[in-house]
């Protein structure tokens, strides 16, 4: 038996970052979540990084996290290696995050995107993320696309 559940490409450190908890709200230029609200979202780890390291500045200035904590949450998000469909998340609400959002709200919501310049930039809620018990290697697509996830690399409830 599987679950067939909608799958979104991550690039790495940012889908460790979901599937730990420390990134709750995904950011696209289009609301390519927004038809997946209150659905399970498989995540699945690119091949490809993240171009960039500014979430590390967020993390340790924004968050507070130690250099030791970070390379703790890098090592965590890479349990599994990339191409492959590593965890699961509930998916909220999507809004367009506009240009009057009062400055304490912004960087409130960088934190939880682990992403600055967020204005203009479709935000949606993310929740309940979970590790699949063992990774299911899938190669990944653009956009949102299916995935039939074998029952025993579920986690548990």
């Amino acid at each position: 038996m599987t679950l067939q559940v909608g799958c979104l490409s991550f690039r790495q450190p940012y889908a460790g970052f979901v599937l730990d908890g420390v990134k709750s709200i995904e950011t696209r230029w289009r609301p390519l979540l927004s038809a997946m609200e209150n659905c399970t979202l498989a995540i699945h780890i690119a091949m490809k990084d993240w171009e960039g390291d500014q979430w590390r500045d967020l993390l340790t200035h924004k968050l507070g996290m130690s250099h030791v904590q970070i390379e703790e949450l890098l090592s965590s998000g890479d349990r599994f290696g990339r191409g492959v469909v590593a965890g699961l998340v509930e998916v909220g609400e999507t809004w367009c995050c506009s240009d009057n959002v009062p400055e304490h709200d912004l960087r409130e919501l960088e934190k939880a995107a682990v992403l600055t310049g967020l204005t203009d930039k479709y935000l949606t809620q993310l929740s309940n993320p979970r590790w699949l018990k063992e990774p299911l290697y899938a190669r990944g697509h653009k956009d949102i696309w299916t995935v039939d996830i074998p029952v025993q690399l579920l986690p548990s409830a």
